[in-house]
């Protein structure tokens, strides 16, 4: 049984971890922390009623060291980068959901976010933690850098074709729209029920944190240099990321083709589904898995990938890196 931690317990990240962990056989949540919050879980996420009954603290790191294994960090880049090296240096494992370990450049991390990244020698030594392109360097790790939901479904849409080498690096277009809880649960003017229902709209265009880090990995992936450009979208829907992402072919590309690129490339991969229909934000709700189809229109390669920006966009591959580090079955508790 892995003894686990989770430091920044009051967001829905957290809960979702906390809800994947309650079904799973080897992991035992032990610390929720929280420094605004000092009762119980359950009354901080009243849909944990009868499974985290004991109360959120603010422990030190010797303290989380008596009564954890592993910690689930959730708190919010900065915060993350100042909470992490101690953990480590204690012994921890440590699966960071924030983007505080994502980039490997801290100038690129400080043109973006806006501040020195303060433990910049892990900056390109750590291992994102997108396991269907990075599974064999997760395993044994004491440190992963949990992929974001933008990320995701950008990255397992367009790396089946930048690593076959079959599109053009930068041509790439992503267009994609997410929940309203990809913002978090601290309250914000944008997202209050009066200011977003009944109301589509773009944000971060041309200057989303998401775009180095999407270019950095196809990049990576690609052996060359990958440009895209990225809008963001918010949807007055709960949860859910749908990316429509347009790219040229190298050469004539048939739909067929396509589509039998994402299979022979997700062979072997449980949580990516490539389907032939028109994939929907509810086929995937509730579940760690990435819904991907492919359609050629006018010479132009179309992609289109969906999944829940709060399970396989966050929690639900937090869990399953958690289960590479640990050499469990990759699937526990996320089926």
């Amino acid at each position: 049984m892995v003894r686990v931690a989770i430091i920044g317990g009051t967001g829905y990240t957290a809960l979702e971890v906390m809800r994947l962990l309650h079904r799973h056989p080897q992991a035992e949540v032990k610390v929720v922390s929280s420094r605004s919050e000092s009762g119980a879980v359950s009354s901080v996420h009243t849909s944990l009623s009868g499974m985290f009954d004991f109360n959120m603290t603010n422990p030190s790191t010797a303290e989380i060291v008596e009564q954890a294994d592993v910690v689930f960090c959730c708190l919010p880049h900065k915060a993350s980068m100042d909470a992490i090296p101690s953990l480590l240096s204690a012994g921890l494992k440590v699966v960071d959901l924030s983007a505080d370990y994502r980039l490997s450049d801290p100038s690129v991390y400080e043109k973006w976010y806006g501040h020195v990244h303060t433990d910049p020698t892990r900056l390109g030594n750590t291992v994102y933690g997108l396991p269907e392109l990075y599974r064999d360097r997760i395993k044994g790790q004491d440190l992963i850098a949990n992929p974001g939901c933008y990320t995701s479904t950008s990255i397992l849409a367009l790396a089946p074709f930048v690593s076959g080498g079959l599109i053009e690096p930068s041509s790439i277009i992503i267009d994609a729209k997410s929940g309203v809880s990809g913002a978090g649960r601290a309250p914000k003017l944008g997202t209050l029920y009066a200011e977003c229902n009944e109301s589509f709209s773009a944000y971060g265009v041309g200057t989303h944190r998401h775009m180095p880090e999407i270019e950095q990995i196809l990049s990576d992936v690609s052996g060359d240099k990958v440009e895209v450009l990225f809008t963001p979208h918010l949807v007055p829907m709960d949860r859910g990321i749908f990316a429509t992402i347009y790219a040229t072919p190298k050469t004539e590309l048939t739909e067929k083709q396509a589509i039998d690129c994402l299979r022979e490339f997700y062979i072997g991969n449980p949580f990516v589904r490539v389907v032939s229909h028109l994939p929907k934000t509810k086929d995937v709700a509730y579940t760690n898995y990435c819904d991907i189809t492919a359609r050629v229109v006018k010479g132009r390669l179309m992609i289109l990938a969906v999944l829940d920006n709060m399970i396989k966009g966050a929690a639900g591959v937090a869990v399953q890196n958690f289960n590479l580090m640990c050499d469990f079955d990759e699937t526990t508790a996320l089926l």
